[in-house]
């Protein structure tokens, strides 16, 4: 109820009448109003809020948000910190007085740093070469005194080049000051296109650099980091780090030994007709082939909250099958996380870390001629060798945790752009339509899931600890007989394979 002015006039001569009585309206007044605003940021999600000004995050759940007022000028308190960090670095001084953590050596497969380099180790990469590589990119990126300028040039799929771009601003903010000045060309597209054939035997052509999530043995695309390790938002696949840990948990769920005994997968059959030959796989009335396969409907699962499609939830078979769509597959990593030794039908592509894996260390190779006898054998000898069956997923699934957590693929980032930088034979320059961009222009335009997601994958202050020690490139010898011990593992499988089938031919002629 609203008083009219009389009965204010008199409200306000009672107060007045009695000393002190005006300095306890006004702290009434304070405590008051404190109060209702606490329970309107509340209210609002907003009670907690972080401060991004500096490295300091406060936070409900310890994840940052974007400023409230999302606002170009937020970014200069944010900028500043990190410009002190570059200025510092570059002046010889470490960017943090106080780091005293060894430096840890990078996983091996760092090494094919290296090997997809190589094109360009004798050359060098002039201007020209990476403007050449803009026929077929979504972004130009260049690096300059420690900021992000991108060039446009095309929309990619869904959101990945959003997220590939917001992933290289939290290795700036991980590791400020210390990536050099670069330029290149990223393709966001699934299969590689720098084809090598078309470069051998011709010194007048020179291959253009090409970045992208994936590769082949007839390509030289240079192959980082895919979108998802900071979200896959369009189907609701959360950052990395969180994904890593919703799966650790679900490993807990059900112990290894009480796992389906079969091959488990899900998928999109239609993206390319190897996963089409897959589903002749699954059980029939007619056929057992040890395997339970399930299509995906993405379309379903978005109107029914991806309810069926959560990731930790998906460790209850003792195996689980990778397959290419068409090209590698980002559910790789899922799959391997989940201590279920994964089936891993015989690719074409390879991204950034498979190369480091090995098999029957790490998984158990499948044929992609004949998946579904090779199937059959694979879970039939998991379940007469239990113990190593259950080492190979398990040692696959300490691989993904250990050497492919977010601090690996920052440092796999880190390294590769540093060496990248090594061969430009050019000053790199700031194209006049290009734009810069910052966590703020980029976080705050986002919504949704979007939003949310790079707020829980955002990098709040620089790393205490350096990018892991570098590894020399391969000696000739010693990568021939790497890949030469691949191959002799998987003909090593399918020995076993044939001689089952051959055995089991002459028991039921």
């Amino acid at each position: 109820m609203q008083m009219n002015n009389n009965e204010e006039r008199r409200h306000n001569t009672v107060l007045s009448s009695f000393p002190g009585k005006g300095i306890m309206k006004a702290t009434v007044f304070i405590v008051v109003s404190l109060f209702i605003s606490a329970a309107l940021l509340d209210f609002l999600g907003f009670h907690d809020f972080n401060v991004l000004a500096g490295s300091k995050l406060i936070t409900k759940k310890h994840q940052p948000t974007f400023p409230y007022q999302c606002d170009a000028v937020q970014n200069q308190s944010h900028q500043t910190q990190y410009h002190y960090y570059y200025q510092k670095n570059n002046s010889g001084s470490r960017l943090n007085p106080n780091r005293s953590k060894q430096q840890s050596t990078c996983p091996s497969y760092f090494r094919w740093i290296h090997e997809d380099l190589r094109p360009w180790k004798e050359t060098g990469i002039t201007k020209r070469m990476v403007e050449e590589a803009s026929r077929t990119a979504h972004f130009r990126l260049v690096i300059r005194n420690g900021k992000a300028y991108v060039k446009r040039y095309r929309k990619s799929i869904q959101t990945r080049d959003d997220f590939t771009l917001w992933g290289i601003l939290q290795l700036l903010r991980r590791y400020p000051g210390r990536l050099p000045d670069l330029d290149l060309m990223f393709d966001a597209d699934d299969r590689p296109v720098v084809r090598s054939d078309d470069f051998i035997g011709q010194p007048d052509k020179e291959p253009p650099p090409v970045f992208r999530y994936c590769s082949d043995d007839a390509s030289l695309d240079i192959v980082f980091p895919d979108w998802s390790f900071w979200g896959w938002a369009e189907v609701n696949v959360k950052p990395w780090d969180e994904s890593l840990e919703a799966i650790k948990e679900g490993n807990n769920i059900t112990q290894w030994e009480d796992r389906v005994a079969y091959a488990y997968w899900r998928g999109n059959p239609y993206v390319d007709p190897t996963r089409g030959d897959l589903l002749k796989c699954n059980v029939s009335e007619h056929e057992e082939w040890n395997t339970r396969l399930y299509i995906q409907d993405w379309d379903k699962e978005t109107k029914e909250g991806y309810k069926n499609s959560k990731l930790e939830n998906q460790c209850t078979h003792r195996y689980k099958i990778y397959i290419e769509g068409w090209a590698w597959s980002v559910s790789e990593k899922y799959i391997m996380a989940c201590d279920s030794m994964t089936l891993y039908v015989k690719p074409r592509f390879y991204d950034f870390y498979i190369r480091g894996m090995m098999p029957l260390q790490h998984y158990w190779p499948i044929r992609d001629d004949s998946k579904c006898t090779s199937l059959k054998f694979a879970v039939h000898w998991g379940n007469t060798h239990v113990d190593k069956a259950r080492e190979i997923g398990e040692m696959g699934s300490r691989f993904i945790r250990e050497e492919v957590n977010m601090k690996y693929v920052y440092d796999y980032m880190f390294h590769l752009l540093k060496e990248y930088a090594k061969l430009l034979k050019f000053k790199p320059e700031i194209p006049l339509d290009a734009e810069e961009i910052t966590p703020d222009s980029m976080g705050c335009a986002a919504t949704e899931r979007w939003r949310d997601f790079m707020a829980e994958s955002m990098v709040t202050s620089p790393s205490e600890e350096s990018p892991c020690g570098m590894l020399p490139p391969y000696d000739p010898l010693v990568l021939q007989e790497v890949l030469e011990r691949k191959t002799n593992l998987t003909r090593q499988v399918d020995l076993w394979e044939d001689q089952y089938f051959q055995d089991l031919t002459k028991k039921n002629p």
